[in-house]
């Protein structure tokens, strides 16, 4: 197959409308170097577990618009989650200003399509063509039907977001408008510990980080558990939820993930999971959920209904950390923004997003603005890694 004509695009309103393991047999990507990559957020559980639960779908600005690839023959070779959006929320690549300079100039944004995973700043694959040799003619296909699509729904644009660099690079020759940020990420130098991490820095950041710790825990009688796999009862979901509803109340106006969606991961991808909950006299009072790749820990949102100094970097940094080294992962990514990162060993690492716009006035003049945002991007995150908390050689 090396053409887009010999490949029939379908689209799918749901995850449900496509078997669980054709799905997953093309998000597993095989790296350059030959090691799986098997991403947590692009499998099939995650994707439907969203939807099943109600958390991403028509009701609430989701609606599914997954672009599957197929051969003439029926054989379904490659895919793309992709959602119709009439609002901008969820996503962590920020395009409110697009959208208010396309109303401004009398045209309408929304409905646009978002091809993400909902409510999840972490790098991935979206073009899944799985380990299929000469794959780049099967996602030149899926650029192209995502253009045919946008068009079809009268959709302003589409946007694909926290993609891979070599991705991103195929979206340029597609034309697609390209736009980076930046995130902070821990990377695993073959630490034994986690007083191997801190000898790596420089004494007054390794000095402030024991410090944070000990009034986190030790001060305030709190214990630490990891919890994965078969510990994840609905009992431990409740009190997590509790603190997920207290956090994202103050932050969102709205949480947008609903009760059901953990019970709904709970049972389809447990293994893929750690809680890190924090317990003090016998209860709970905080936590943090992650997501396991083979050589990633993916840190995703907290919450706690007791405030105590230092227990956000505690549960979300710290504990990552200590699971990473002693998992031999090798980096752990800790989400969306956060400069506060820095201090505690995360280190800024670029984001990258493509972007078809329909509209040719619209298309230049976001094409003008992203060259300058790239090159920002570029300079403050060499500024931000001057000031890494690492030892000077």
């Amino acid at each position: 197959m090396s053409d887009a004509e010999e490949f029939r695009i379908c689209v799918l309103s749901s995850l449900g409308e496509i078997d669980a393991g054709d799905w997953d047999r093309l998000a597993r990507v095989i790296r350059p170097d030959g090691t799986l990559e098997d991403n947590p957020f692009v499998s099939h559980a995650f994707l439907s577990a969203l939807e099943d639960s109600g958390s991403a779908i028509a009701e609430t600005g989701w609606l599914g618009q997954h672009l599957v690839l197929e051969t003439g023959k029926g054989e379904t070779v490659a895919a793309l989650p992709c959602y119709l959006k009439n609002h901008s929320q969820g996503e962590y690549v920020f395009d409110y200003g697009w959208a208010d300079a396309f109303h401004r100039a009398g045209g309408d944004y929304y409905p646009k399509l978002q091809c993400s995973v909902p409510f999840t700043p972490a790098t991935g694959p979206r073009l899944l063509t799985g380990s299929q040799e000469g794959a780049a003619p099967l996602k030149q296909a899926l650029l192209h039907g995502l253009a045919q699509l946008t068009d079809m729904r009268e959709a302003s644009s589409a946007h694909i977001t926290f993609m891979p660099k070599e991705e991103w690079e195929l979206a340029s020759d597609s034309g697609l408008l390209l736009r980076t940020d930046r995130q902070f990420h821990w990377h695993n130098r073959d630490y034994a510990g986690f007083d191997d991490f801190l000898d790596s820095l420089a004494s007054r950041k390794r000095k402030n980080i024991r410090k944070e710790r000990r009034t986190a825990l030790k001060d305030n009688g709190i214990t630490i558990e990891w919890l994965t796999g078969g510990d994840l009862t609905e009992a431990v979901w409740d009190d997590f939820f509790h603190f997920y509803m207290d956090t994202g109340s103050r932050k969102w106006g709205r949480p947008y993930l609903t009760r059901s969606f953990y019970s709904l991961i709970g049972e389809r991808m447990a293994d893929r999971i750690l809680l890190v909950m924090a317990k003090r006299d016998g209860r709970y009072i905080a936590g943090a959920i992650n997501f396991i790749e083979d050589d990633c820990l993916f840190g995703r949102h907290w919450g706690a209904v007791e405030d105590i100094p230092c227990l956000h970097f505690e549960v979300c940094y710290y504990q990552a950390i200590e699971f990473a080294i002693e998992n031999k992962l090798a980096r752990v990514e800790a989400g969306a923004q956060g400069e506060h990162k820095l201090a505690r060993g995360y280190v800024p690492e670029t984001t990258y997003s493509a972007h078809y716009v329909a509209n040719p006035s619209f298309r230049s003049a976001i094409a003008d603005y992203l060259e300058t945002e790239r090159r920002h991007v570029e300079m403050e995150k060499e500024i931000l890694a001057d000031h890494a908390p690492f030892r000077r050689a």
